[in-house]
């Protein structure tokens, strides 16, 4: 009997659903008596609920396994959650905005009626008389960006932006073998091949604005590590995984790890984490000009807050 999946997205862009599409051939395959998709935005037209259901509310169908992508900002996102969590025997979150709230949660950092009327700001008078923000018939936000565990129990996090494909087919293939979950736990540098010489020459952090020290026609293990040279590379901090074969992806580009498969330990802060790795290179840690940047990808669970005026 084929496997019952749903798929939702809350507040996501879409990327998270593209990772499975790329999958590739492997999907059709899945397709093919594995996996019956009884539910997914992206791929299907599927309402919610019939319009003459009296009892209000969504609905939606059950399932074997559940993947939720996209953090949770308001009142839609939390019931559409609420309703994957009631009908999917095992739920995952997909993705760095399901796991640790992503970019979206930048804005926990903000004041959120602030936040909002700058979003809203009314345009020219000539243009439009409107001067509030919207209050009907869109969903209330929330007062921060949740994570997906924040709000209901969630089975296996699978962070990335994107997710590797590899590692959504290896679980999706788990779950079918009735087999354990073989995902990664070390740190993006414990699977970087890159050269390491020791502490680093440079005193400060260096603004990633020109190309780091490298030979393009050797390999990228000759090139020397490039938090040693000065730039905040994230990834003594950063769960691995993003590699498809050989090293990380930023690193194969040559740039930084921007972290975004999140903390490599559950509940880990990768901002305080970062700055003990940049004191231990011998790099000044006030040379960072935002380090609550550092959160970019993981600011929910309470990582980033709004700070009164003149806080730090």
């Amino acid at each position: 009997m084929a496997l019952r999946t749903a798929f939702e997205w809350l507040g996501a862009c879409s990327g998270c659903e593209i990772a499975f599409l790329n999958i590739g051939e492997k999907v059709v395959d899945l397709l093919n008596g594995e996996l019956e998709i009884v539910h997914a935005p992206l791929l299907m037209d599927h309402k919610y609920g019939a319009p003459e259901d009296e009892q209000g509310g969504i609905s939606l169908p059950q399932a074997d396994l559940g993947f939720v992508s996209g953090g949770v900002s308001n009142e839609d996102h939390l019931e559409v959650l609420e309703e994957m969590r009631a009908k999917c025997e095992y739920l995952i979150a997909l993705g760095t905005c399901a796991t640790h709230g992503g970019i979206p949660a930048l804005m926990n950092s903000r004041d959120q009626k602030q936040s909002w009327q700058e979003v809203f700001a009314p345009a020219p008078p000539e243009y439009t008389n409107e001067d509030t923000l919207p209050n009907s018939n869109v969903p209330a936000p929330l007062e921060r960006v949740y994570g997906c565990d924040e709000k209901v129990k969630i089975d296996l996090l699978l962070p990335g932006c994107a997710p590797n494909p590899e590692q959504m087919y290896a679980v999706i293939r788990a779950v079918l073998d009735g087999a354990e979950q073989d995902l990664p736990t070390r740190s993006v540098c414990d699977t970087c091949p890159v050269k390491r010489e020791g502490k680093g020459a440079v005193a400060k952090v260096k603004r990633f604005i020109a190309n780091a020290d490298y030979n393009e026609n050797e390999p990228i293990s000759d090139m020397r590590c490039l938090l040693e040279q000065g730039y905040m590379c994230m990834g003594p901090v950063t769960l691995a995984g993003c590699a498809k074969s050989g090293a990380p992806s930023c690193i194969q580009a040559r740039v930084p790890c921007r972290g975004c498969f999140g903390p490599v330990r559950p509940g880990g802060n990768q901002m305080l984490d970062m700055m003990n790795a940049m004191a231990s290179n011998g790099i000044d840690i006030k040379s960072v000009v935002d380090r609550r940047s550092i959160l970019r990808f993981s600011g929910a669970h309470g990582r980033l807050r709004h700070l009164k005026k003149g806080g730090k």
